[in-house]
C-alpha cells in the first residue's frame, strides 16, 4: 500500500498513492487521512521548545500509526504480512533517509509488515508559544494510566526525581491519568491523543504500532527540558514488568498482533540507537525489565499510596469494549490478576471485572481462549521447562541479558500458576 503522509499545504498531486495523510490537522475529506490534530495546541500550550529532530520523530511515528490503521491483512498475500510504501514529509529530510534501515528493521519488528520509507522535504517546526521556556524537570516518564507505569512513577517521586509525565489520553481513562499525576505531587503532564483518522480503517484496528508514538511523545518532551538544552543525559522512563516485556506468545498460534512488543529490549534497543544518531542526549530506561508484575507491586516504594489506587488503574486490552471495565480475562487481565494475587491475595484486588469468576466451567470464563490459552502455557511450562518453552522470544542477539528475562518470565509464570491453581484451572 503506497501511503504519502504530509502537511496540509504539501501538493499531494506530485506523488501518485493509494492514500494521502494530512498531519497535525483535522479534515472532513473522505478520501483522505489525517492524524495529530491536537498536538500543535498541546504543544503551543505546554510552552515547549522540542528539538527539530524530535519532532521531526513525531511525524514520523504519526505517519505509522496512519498507516497501520489504514493496512488490511486480509488483503495481503499470505493474509497477515502488510506491504506499506511510505512517503513521509519531514524538516532534515537528508538525515532521515540515512535513518531508513533502521526505522524499518524496528517498524518490522513492532507491526511483523514490511515497510519501505521515503522521506522527502516539506516538514515545519511548530509555531511556539510566545513565552515558551525550557522545562525545569529533571526527567521524563510515561504515564499510561496502567498500574506499571503508575508504580514507575510513584517510585520515582518517592525517590525525588520531578519526573514530566508523559500521558496519551484514552476515552473513559483521562479522568484516572490526571488524577494520578496530581496525586502524585501535581507533575507537569503532556496529555494528547494522536486522533487518526482514515478511510475504511482496518477492524479491529491494529495496535502494534503504538509504541512508537508513546515513545516519539516521551522523546519530544524529554527534549524539551532544560537540563537537554545544556547537553545533559536526560532519562525517558518507560515502565513495564518484564514478562510483559518479552510477551511470550503463550501458544505457537499467538505470534501476531495479540502479542504487543512496546517495550521489548529489541524495540528499545533500536529505538535508543536512533535517538543517538539523532544526537539527543536521551536515554530510555525500563527499571523493571527483570520484575515480574507482582515484584513491582510487592517492592513499591509507597505501599499506602499503592494500596489506595491499584485497582483504579488500568490493564485491560478489551477495556473500551466492556463499558470501561476489565474484563478480567485477557492476557493483561489475568497477568494483573496473578500479581495481586502475589502481592496481597485476591481478596485484595478491588477491580471490577466483567467477568470476574474464572473457575465458571463455561466458554466465558474458564475455557474462553486466553484464559483456556494460559492454563496450557502454565502446564507446558512446567513440563518443557522454561527455555524450551520460551523458544525464539529471546533468539534476537539485540538482547542482552538474556538469562535475566527468562528468569523473570518463568517467575511471571508461576505466579499465574499460583493464580490458577488457587481457582483450580491448573
Amino acid at each position: 500500500m503506497k501511503i504519502t503522509c504530509a502537511l496540509e499545504n504539501f501538493d499531494f498531486s506530485k506523488i501518485n498513492s493509494d492514500l494521502d495523510v494530512e498531519l497535525f490537522v483535522y479534515n472532513n475529506d473522505r478520501s483522505k487521512g489525517c492524524i495529530g490534530a491536537k498536538i500543535l495546541k498541546e504543544v503551543h500550550d505546554s510552552k515547549l521548545i522540542p528539538h527539530e529532530k524530535a519532532w521531526d520523530l513525531l511525524s514520523i511515528a504519526l505517519s505509522v500509526i496512519a498507516s497501520d490503521q489504514a493496512g488490511h491483512r486480509q488483503k495481503s498475500p499470505d493474509g497477515w504480512t502488510r506491504e506499506f510504501d511510505l512517503t513521509i514529509s519531514v524538516i532534515d529530510e537528508l538525515f532521515w533517509n540515512t535513518q531508513k534501515k533502521l526505522l524499518e528493521k524496528l517498524l518490522s519488528f513492532l507491526t511483523t509488515d514490511r515497510w519501505n520509507l521515503t522521506f522527502i522535504e516539506g516538514g515545519e517546526y511548530p509555531e511556539l508559544h510566545p513565552k515558551a521556556f525550557y522545562q525545569l524537570e529533571d526527567c521524563v516518564a510515561l504515564l499510561s494510566g496502567g498500574l506499571d507505569s503508575f508504580i514507575g512513577v510513584t517510585n520515582l517521586v518517592k525517590q525525588n526525581y520531578k519526573p514530566y509525565v508523559v500521558t496519551q489520553t484514552v476515552r473513559g481513562d483521562g479522568e484516572n491519568q490526571n488524577s494520578f499525576a496530581k496525586k502524585l505531587g501535581n507533575l507537569a503532564q503532556f496529555k494528547t491523543n494522536h486522533n487518526v483518522k482514515v478511510p475504511k480503517p482496518e477492524t479491529p484496528a491494529s495496535q502494534r504500532s503504538r509504541s512508537i508514538i508513546f515513545l516519539a511523545y516521551g522523546v519530544l518532551i524529554a527534549s524539551s527540558l532544560e537540563k537537554h538544552r545544556q547537553n545533559e543525559e536526560v532519562t525517558l522512563y518507560v515502565c513495564e514488568n518484564g514478562y510483559i516485556s518479552i510477551n511470550p506468545p503463550i501458544t505457537p498460534g499467538r505470534v501476531g498482533s495479540l502479542s504487543t512488543r512496546t517495550t521489548h529490549p529489541v524495540v528499545l534497543n533500536i529505538f535508543q540507537q536512533i535517538l543517538i544518531n539523532c544526537g539527543l542526549n536521551i536515554t530510555i530506561c525500563n527499571p523493571y525489565r527483570f520484575m515480574t508484575k507482582g515484584e513491582m507491586l510487592t517492592k513499591c516504594l509507597d505501599q499506602d499510596l499503592i494500596e489506595e489506587f491499584a485497582h483504579l488503574t488500568t490493564s485491560c486490552g478489551r477495556y473500551g469494549v466492556y463499558n470501561n471495565t476489565h474484563c478480567g480475562r485477557c492476557v493483561p487481565c489475568l497477568v494483573r490478576r496473578a500479581s495481586f494475587f502475589y502481592w496481597k491475595g485476591k481478596e485484595f484486588d478491588q477491580t471490577e471485572y466483567k467477568f470476574n469468576d474464572l473457575a465458571i466451567n463455561d466458554d466465558n470464563h474458564a475455557n474462553f481462549d486466553d484464559v483456556f490459552s494460559m492454563r496450557m502455557a502454565v502446564l507446558n511450562r512446567a513440563e518443557m521447562g522454561t527455555s524450551r518453552w520460551i523458544g525464539a522470544s529471546l533468539s534476537s542477539n539485540l538482547i542482552e541479558s538474556k538469562k535475566l528475562y527468562q528468569n523473570t518470565v518463568e517467575r511471571g509464570l508461576l505466579e499465574m500458576q499460583e493464580f490458577l491453581a488457587d481457582l483450580g484451572l491448573v
